[in-house]
């Protein structure tokens, strides 16, 4: 899969007071001359920070860890924790790897079509949600998952997903794990 930046690039980017004295903090971690370490903090509080990677950003963490852009821009379009396009205030990451498909992650991916964007990448009318689709969530076991934002959802339907994406519209919170009253990745109760 190729991953490129988004055609409309904003003019400028510069760190908050605040993030710059987190970035800061994360090349303190590091020995003299290799602050170029902290590439993947640096992007990942300026995500935070804008919602998404612009090339700007890049350009300034680059300077300030005092790499050439093209490196920062490899680690940016290598990890798919990156987002190269503008994003929902909500990202559902829809897991479609081997287990989950089998599971049913393609149902899934219709309810965000159909309650988010047609397409990934998109963001919905509202500013709320985009979605798109990754390579294992790492909850195996509980398939299928998404994960929104920082929590993961499991054993998902495809009606328990546009539950979540409602309640997600509406500013709640619904609560993460597995959707079927399992606890963690215990055996499901009805594969026993």
């Amino acid at each position: 899969m190729k991953r490129h930046l988004y055609h409309e690039q904003p003019d400028s980017f510069a760190f908050s007071e605040d993030n710059l004295a987190r970035v800061n903090a994360e090349i303190a971690k590091y020995p003299g001359g290799r602050q170029a370490s902290a590439v993947i903090a640096a992007l990942w509080i300026g995500q935070e920070q804008e919602g998404w990677v612009t090339r700007p950003m890049i350009e300034a963490v680059a300077a300030l860890l005092a790499m050439p852009d093209i490196r920062v821009l490899e680690v940016a379009t290598f990890y798919t924790m990156f987002r190269l396009a503008p994003a929902g205030k909500h990202v559902i990451q829809v897991c479609t790897c081997v287990p989950c498909c089998l599971n049913g992650s393609d149902d899934i991916v219709k309810a965000c079509k159909k309650h988010i964007a047609e397409t990934p990448h998109t963001v919905s009318a509202d500013g709320q949600l985009s979605w798109e689709e990754v390579e294992c969530l790492g909850a195996c076991v509980n398939a299928p998952v998404v994960q929104v934002d920082a929590d993961t959802f499991e054993d998902l339907t495809p009606e328990q997903a546009e539950k979540i994406i409602a309640a997600i519209r509406r500013g709640e919170s619904p609560a993460p794990g597995p959707q079927n009253g399992r606890h963690a990745s215990e055996p499901a109760k009805d594969k026993v």
